[in-house]
């Protein structure tokens, strides 16, 4: 059984971002390839944030998340999330995907793809903390990929 995995075409992993999928340079979210969906799975969620932003504004910066993605999906195309899943607000204030804008040298961006056991009962705008704690005790596998973006 192939393990839980997530990529991307635009970039491998630990590689640059392109310039279109900053937050001042399009926006556009990149697009995601996943698979390997273990069996028990019914639900997806993602989380993009910078953990680097900790050394520049004082906190793990939230970038995206994305959840109640249907386990039958493989990816995220460019530019959108999954019909009928959710999305939260981020750190930029706004609901939806917010790209990466690093105010002073190059960070790495995590993506991290949950696997759960149950859809979550979070309504649409929700914040990470509400996501998170509806995950707890849920997730059955995760798979996480990383790209770097400069100013």
């Amino acid at each position: 059984m192939v393990a839980l995995y997530l990529k991307s075409p635009a970039f491998e992993d630990g590689a640059e971002i392109p310039r279109r999928h900053g937050y001042k340079n399009g926006n556009a979210s990149p697009p995601l390839e996943f698979g390997g969906i273990p069996e028990g799975c019914r639900s997806l969620a993602l989380v993009m944030d910078d953990p680097d932003a900790v050394g520049a504004v004082g906190k793990v910066w939230l970038h995206w998340t994305v959840w109640n993605v249907g386990p039958d999906r493989t990816r995220f195309d460019d530019s959108s999330a999954p019909p009928g899943s959710a999305q939260g607000v981020t750190d930029f204030g706004s609901a939806g995907y917010g790209g990466p804008a690093p105010p002073d040298r190059r960070h790495t961006y995590v993506f991290t793809l949950y696997a759960l056991d149950r859809a979550l009962d979070v309504p649409a705008g929700a914040g990470r903390r509400e996501v998170e704690d509806a995950m707890v005790g849920h997730v059955v596998e995760k798979a996480v990929l990383t790209g770097t973006y400069a100013p």
